[in-house]
């Protein structure tokens, strides 16, 4: 084993990212990706210290005939002692990112899909309230209806065949990996080339999130009728759900970086935290969505229904940092 890849594994095993490791260094994060990526070699005093927090020799370091990490005294350790890591080919890190470039766009547009469903249903309905077209209140609903459920129901027939694929790669977020030689230096390339492009997805979507709103408020406002006013909310799911879309393609493409490199959510100790968060998610979701349509169906009023979705933005915010912190402390 190389020095690179012994960097890279004591890392890891202390379940720290490049930048904790750079900041343990007084290095920048660049210079641990290049160590690690075997583009650059670390000065004799930087081995040293890096000895010092890893708690091994630098003869383990430096030595490729000594596999096994040593302890803070220098004592050799059983094999044994070592949580056994899996191995990531080369082939498999490739195959598994360009996967991730197709999952990302479809469960993105499956998302969008589900938020855009009751568009055509709201409106209808306007134009019904108008008494335009000749459009009646039970034709306009039994349409509506109709394209919701095709919608919904081909969102999830995505999210079902594309979520049996994903199941190949699940160890990445539950188990820790080693990867082969040069797969780190790779990803850590491709994800500095793709940071410009996931900051101007993160910031569009905000801005859409933001202004959404706004042309249902100026319509109300300005006292246009019903038909306009359901038109605009029509207008806010369709700007909310672009903003969505952005945010999954980014945070699933620059996620699949840190799954490989083991950072940001993908330290170890960070896997075992996001497991029970995930759970946590996928019920509150799945109760939204339930309370959404329920309320909706209940009083037809989609035109205000769709608060539903900012508030339980918001809301989730707040869960996720209370459950963040409860699961870090152990309760």
């Amino acid at each position: 084993m190389i020095l690179a890849d012994k960097i890279m594994n004591e890392r890891k095993r202390n379940g720290w990212s490049q930048e904790e490791l750079a900041e343990k260094l007084a290095v920048s994060r660049q210079s641990v990706s290049k160590w690690e990526g075997a583009q650059a070699v670390p000065d004799l005093q930087r081995i040293i210290r890096m000895a010092e927090i890893f708690g091994v020799s630098t003869d383990y370091l430096l030595k490729d005939d000594i596999e096994i990490a040593a302890e803070a005294k220098g004592e050799i350790v059983e094999a044994e002692s070592v949580p056994p890591m899996r191995k990531v080919s080369m082939e498999e890190a490739v195959g598994y990112l360009d996967f991730m470039e197709i999952y990302a766009n479809r469960v993105a547009n499956a998302v969008s899909m589900c938020i855009l469903s009751p568009v055509i249903l709201i409106f209808l309905a306007g134009l019904s309230e108008e008494k335009r077209f000749g459009i009646s209140e039970n034709l306009a609903a039994a349409v509506g209806i109709v394209v919701l459920f095709l919608l919904v129901a081909a969102a999830v027939f995505i999210f079902v065949t594309t979520g049996l694929k994903m199941k190949h790669y699940e160890y990445l977020d539950r188990e820790a990996i080693e990867t082969e030689y040069g797969i780190a230096g790779m990803v850590g390339e491709k994800k500095r080339n793709y940071e410009n492009k996931y900051s101007v997805l993160i910031v569009t979507g905000v801005l859409l999130c933001i202004a959404s709103p706004l042309p249902l408020i100026v319509a109300s406002l300005a006292n246009l009728g019903e038909l306009v006013i359901t038109t605009m909310v029509g207008v806010l799911l369709m700007m909310v759900a672009t903003a969505v879309n952005l945010f999954v393609r980014a945070g699933s493409v620059n996620g699949s970086y840190d799954r490989l490199l083991q950072e940001g959510e993908f330290t170890l100790a960070q896997k075992e935290r996001e497991k029970q968060k995930g759970n946590i998610a996928s019920v509150y979701w799945s109760l939204v969505l339930a309370i959404y349509f329920i309320w909706s169906f209940v009083t037809m009023k989609w035109n205000i229904t769709w608060i539903v979705w900012p508030i339980a933005g918001v809301l989730f915010g707040a869960v996720s940092a209370v459950t963040g912190m409860l699961i870090k402390d152990g309760r």
